[in-house]
């Protein structure tokens, strides 16, 4: 079992410290689903990039503005949004952590 608040605190700080402004930590893998703590230090973006068959984003700590073909959200901590099914691009508006839950393929029946 993991302690989110200290992986946000460690991530955050290796975010601030990282060349790249990022770090991240896969905390749950089970079949298709997959949890992920990300820090990205503030104006690190994550480019445009596919959305995998099903997402969230739960901010943890600071303001993320995720961007896509209908526009912007911002997102600020304890909010959880639906990622959209199109590209779309991740910016820290501030020093931020969140948990992605995604779907990485769909079971057939």
């Amino acid at each position: 079992m993991s302690n989110l608040d200290a992986l946000t605190a460690t991530h955050l700080a290796k975010a601030r410290a990282a060349e790249n402004g990022r770090s991240a930590e896969v905390l749950l893998h089970d079949g298709p689903l997959r949890q992920t703590v990300i820090a990205l230090a503030s104006g690190t973006e994550l480019g445009e990039h596919n959305s995998p068959p099903a997402a969230s984003i739960l901010v943890l700590r600071g303001r993320v503005r995720v961007t896509a073909l209908d526009g912007h959200d911002e997102v600020t901590a304890g909010e959880i949004r639906v990622l959209t099914h199109d590209r779309h691009a991740v910016l820290a508006r501030e020093d931020s952590a969140f948990l992605l839950t995604t779907v990485t393929s769909v079971p057939r029946g």
